[in-house]
C-alpha cells in the first residue's frame, strides 16, 4: 500500500483520513490510488489496453526497470510493459492492501497462479513447506505432485490443530529440511478450510513458528483468506504476513472473471515481484478494472449474502434429512469456536450440509435445486452448490478425502444475494426429493 506521500503514479496524493479519522475500506474503494487529473478528469478509471509505456527520458526508464528487477525495492514509481505493471492493476493492489492492513499488494491472473508464483518465489529445492489440511485441491496438488519433482517436501496437519499440535509438526519439518540440506521455507495456511470450514488458530500458528525459529530467518507464514476474506477476516492482525485470495470469488462477485492477489509485508511482496515479472503472471487490465468496479459493492454484497446464509441455515440445521452444518455460525466444537471468536467477524456465506444418505442422495439434491446453480466455485451474486468429492477434489485421493471429512454426503454451498425466503423454499424442495 503506497505511502500517501509518496503516490505511485504522479498527481494527488490519496487521502486516507479526514482530521484524525481514517476511513474505512467501503470509503477509500471509491476513489483511493486513483486521481482523475492523469486520466482527462475521467471519473472512474479508464481501461488502459496498451503493451507498454513511453519514458519520460532515458534516466526514467533506468530508475524503473531498477524497480523491476529488484536492484531499488518497493513498487515501480513508473509504468514499463504490461507484463510488470499498469495503471488499473496498480490501483486494484492500492485498494487491495487497504482491506487487510497490508503494505502492499500483487494481482493475479487467477488464485492459482498467485499460489503458484507465491510458492516458486519462496520455496527453493530440498525445502520444506509445512501446510494446514485441507487445502484447495489444486493446491494440495502442486505442493504434493508438481513442486516434490523438484525435491521440495512438505509436512501437514489438521485445521484445528491446537499449539502443541503446531509446535511438533514444526519440529519435524526442521528435522527433515536438516536431513535434506534444505530449509523450512514456508507455513502455508488454509481457514477456513476449502470443503470444510474448518479454522486454523493463526495466533498459534504464528507463535509457534516465532519459538521455532528464534532468529532473523523465519519461514514465512502465508493464508489462503478466500472463504471470509476481506470482510470477515483479516489474519494479518492475527500474525499472517502473506494473505492470498482467489479474487474471482467475493471479492469479483459476479462470476464474470478470473484473478487472484497476494497482500502482505513490503520485504514479502518484494521478494515475489520479481518471479510475477518474469514468469507473466500479471492479471489483464479489463480483468483489474471489472475488480475496481466490483470492490465498490464488496461490503454490500458479502453482508447480504452472509445474512442470507443465517437465515437458510437456520433452516437446514432442522431439516430431518440434514445430519450435519459445516457453517461457522452454528460451530459446536469449543476449540473452533473459540478461533472463530479472535479471528473471525462473520461467519460467511459458504458452508458444508452433510445429506442424509451418501453421493446418490446428494446427486438427487443437486439436480432438484431450481434457483442455486449446479456449479463450482463460490461468493457470486448467486448461490452455487457442489459436490467437492465427484468434482473439485476428485483428484485427492482416498484415503486423504476420508481423512479430511470430505465424505460423499457433503454439499458446499455458497448463498448469494437473492431473496432468503425463495433461497428457503427452493432447498426445502429439494431435500423432499432426497
Amino acid at each position: 500500500m503506497t505511502d500517501a506521500t509518496t503516490p505511485r503514479r504522479k498527481g494527488k496524493s490519496p487521502i486516507k483520513k479526514i482530521g484524525g479519522r481514517t476511513l474505512k475500506p467501503s470509503t477509500l474503494m471509491m476513489g483511493h490510488g486513483f486521481d482523475p487529473v492523469l486520466s482527462e478528469g475521467a471519473l472512474k478509471p479508464p481501461i488502459f489496453l496498451t503493451s507498454t509505456f513511453a519514458f519520460e527520458n532515458a534516466a526514467a526508464g533506468k530508475r524503473f526497470f531498477e524497480h523491476i528487477t529488484g536492484k531499488r525495492k518497493g513498487p515501480a514509481d513508473g509504468l514499463v510493459y504490461s507484463r510488470f505493471n499498469g495503471p488499473n492493476q496498480e490501483i486494484l493492489e492500492d485498494r487491495l492492501a487497504v482491506w487487510d492492513g497490508a503494505d502492499d499488494a500483487l494481482v493475479f491472473s487467477s488464485g492459482m497462479s498467485a499460489i503458484a508464483t507465491l510458492l516458486l518465489a519462496l520455496v527453493s529445492q530440498n525445502d520444506v513447506i509445512v501446510h494446514s489440511g485441507p487445502l484447495y485441491a489444486a493446491t494440495e496438488t502442486l505442493i504434493a505432485r508438481i513442486l516434490s519433482r523438484f525435491g521440495v517436501s512438505f509436512v501437514d496437519f489438521p485445521a484445528g490443530a491446537s499449539r502443541k499440535e503446531i509446535d511438533k509438526i514444526l519440529a519435524s519439518a526442521q528435522k527433515m529440511a536438516k536431513k535434506k540440506g534444505g530449509k523450512v521455507a514456508l507455513v502455508y495456511l488454509e481457514s477456513p478450510a476449502n470443503p470444510t470450514n474448518a479454522l486454523v488458530d493463526v495466533e498459534a500458528v504464528r507463535a509457534a513458528r516465532d519459538a521455532a525459529f528464534p532468529g532473523d530467518q523465519k519461514p514465512a507464514i502465508a493464508i489462503d483468506n478466500t472463504f471470509l476474506g476481506p470482510l470477515w477476516q483479516q489474519p494479518i492482525k492475527q500474525g499472517a504476513e502473506l494473505v492470498v485470495y482467489s479474487l474471482t470469488k467475493y471479492a469479483g462477485g459476479h462470476s464474470d472473471l478470473v484473478a487472484g492477489g497476494v497482500c502482505g509485508t513490503q520485504a514479502l511482496i518484494d521478494a515475489i515481484r520479481p518471479m510475477r515479472n518474469t514468469i507473466g503472471t500479471i492479471c489483464d487490465p479489463n480483468t483489474a478494472w471489472m475488480l475496481l468496479r466490483s470492490l465498490e459493492t464488496l461490503e454490500l454484497r458479502m453482508t447480504r449474502a452472509g445474512e442470507n446464509a443465517a437465515k437458510v441455515c437456520a433452516f437446514l440445521k432442522t431439516h430431518p434429512k440434514v445430519v450435519g452444518l459445516g457453517y461457522l455460525g452454528m460451530i459446536e466444537d469449543k476449540a473452533q469456536q473459540d478461533i472463530y471468536n479472535r479471528h473471525c467477524t462473520g461467519a460467511g456465506s459458504t458452508f458444508s450440509v452433510f445429506i442424509k444418505g451418501g453421493e446418490k442422495e446428494s446427486f438427487r439434491f443437486l439436480d432438484a435445486l431450481k434457483i442455486a446453480k449446479l456449479a463450482v466455485s463460490l461468493g457470486g451474486t448467486e448461490t452455487l452448490a457442489s459436490h467437492p468429492a465427484a468434482m473439485t477434489h476428485l483428484s485427492v485421493p482416498e484415503e486423504r478425502k476420508k481423512a479430511l471429512g470430505i465424505t460423499n454426503n457433503l454439499v458446499r454451498v455458497s448463498i448469494g444475494i437473492e431473496d432468503p425466503d425463495d433461497l428457503i423454499a427452493d432447498f426445502k424442495q429439494a431435500l423432499d426429493q432426497v
